[in-house]
């Protein structure tokens, strides 16, 4: 995750994480990504069961529940367990989280426990009355996901209306005065989308959007002819700095981040230093703070059945279930070869990433992509867009 307002505008100082000394217990949100002890944040899909049928979900939802849910029970150990081993945040996805009964009882707890909770939705089924509940429990935070404006983000969706209901779950959050943020997954269907993405955030007053490159997983693993090529990576990510630092310029400040491609972060400073920005030296101060890649390490995954992977996006592969063992026990037991070698994966990547003058700010991007496409999880992450003189 690349905070390009907080790194480009100047909104964030390095002196800000340090002031915290940098503990993700001690961390506000917004500095979260600078920690040191990288406590996972933990994303669980309570549910595989969606009213929309996405053609990018990572998690293969679907239109029914499970059969192995974890229960009501069994998730409130789930969070009695995330507390105490000290995970900061726990964000509820899915499938679409709000299709579980009981998620607002969940995030209540979780809330009671001193994490915080956030959620990744569709937004189609935030009702009014279900953005006060949410609120009332002390939910942090809404991710909403669109694709692109109406006719792009319902293809996207799979459902006539999609957009529509989005747009007004978003507008029962803020009624109620909920934060809200968009979600949006780049590929070639919809990268023309971006500036009117833009657009969106300042006609409806949202305050965040996270952009995200794909990856290939679930039924995003279908779409990899459908990324972006490298030359077309830097364009898009060239014109989302253009447009966040035109927010800033007119005086509305937007949290803009990038999201799964750390690439992002050295190609932001290279920019910075080409248009001798005087905060360039400190923006790579906050990018070896935020150490790039952190599946296995800084962020785990629990699924629906209590699997535990190193991402959201690693589901075939399972480190154990919180049935059987905690997820504090699994996430520390350096037996497993694979979860001690994502402690420290940096001594483990190939090819040009292990030469790469960037890799404590990358730590080798993201494995799964180089899985896909190679088959070898140590390969170079082929969605690198950094050129070979750029990362000698």
């Amino acid at each position: 995750m690349i905070g390009i307002s907080k790194l480009y505008s100047g909104t964030v100082e390095p002196s800000d994480a340090l002031r915290y000394g940098r503990r993700s217990s001690e961390l506000p949100s917004h500095l979260l990504q600078f920690s040191k002890d990288k406590k996972p944040v933990v994303v669980w899909n309570i549910t595989q069961a969606c009213n929309l049928n996405c053609v990018h979900c990572y998690a293969r939802a679907v239109d029914r529940v499970h059969e192995k849910e974890l229960t009501h029970d069994q998730g409130l150990a789930v969070i009695d367990d995330l507390a105490s081993y000290g995970a900061p945040v726990i964000l509820f996805s899915g499938g679409e989280p709000l299709m579980r009964p009981d998620l607002i009882e969940l995030a209540s707890y979780a809330v009671g426990k001193g994490m915080r909770a956030v959620i990744s939705t569709n937004g189609t089924l935030i009702t009014k009355d279900k953005a006060r509940k949410l609120m009332d429990v002390g939910l942090s935070y809404v991710g909403v996901s669109i694709d692109g404006m109406e006719p792009v983000n319902d293809r996207f969706r799979g459902k006539k209306g999609a957009f529509r209901d989005a747009l007004t779950g978003i507008k029962n959050c803020q009624e109620v005065g909920l934060k809200v943020g968009l979600r949006f997954t780049i590929n070639r269907m919809n990268v023309d989308e971006i500036p009117h993405i833009f657009d969106l955030l300042e006609a409806q007053h949202i305050p965040r959007v996270c952009f995200y490159h794909l990856v290939y997983a679930g039924r995003g693993s279908e779409l990899v002819g459908e990324d972006l090529g490298h030359s077309e990576t830097r364009k898009v990510v060239d014109l989302i700095i253009d447009r966040t630092k035109d927010l800033h310029d007119r005086g509305m400040p937007t949290e803009v981040l990038t999201v799964d491609n750390h690439a992002d972060g050295p190609y932001l400073y290279l920019r910075m230093l080409r248009e001798k920005n005087p905060r360039a030296e400190e923006v790579l101060q906050l990018l070896k703070m935020n150490e790039g890649n952190s599946s296995g390490r800084g962020i785990g995954c629990i699924s629906w059945d209590g699997s535990v992977h190193a991402d959201q996006f690693w589901r075939h592969y399972t480190f154990g279930n919180v049935l059987e063992r905690p997820f504090s026990e699994i996430w520390s037991d350096f037996s497993n070869p694979l979860m001690a070698k994502l402690k420290d994966k940096k001594n483990y990547i190939k090819g040009r990433c292990a030469t790469c003058k960037w890799l404590d700010i990358c730590a080798g991007n993201f494995r799964v992509r180089a899985e896909a496409v190679t088959g070898d999880i140590w390969a170079p992450d082929p969605a690198c867009y950094l050129t070979d003189a750029e990362i000698l």
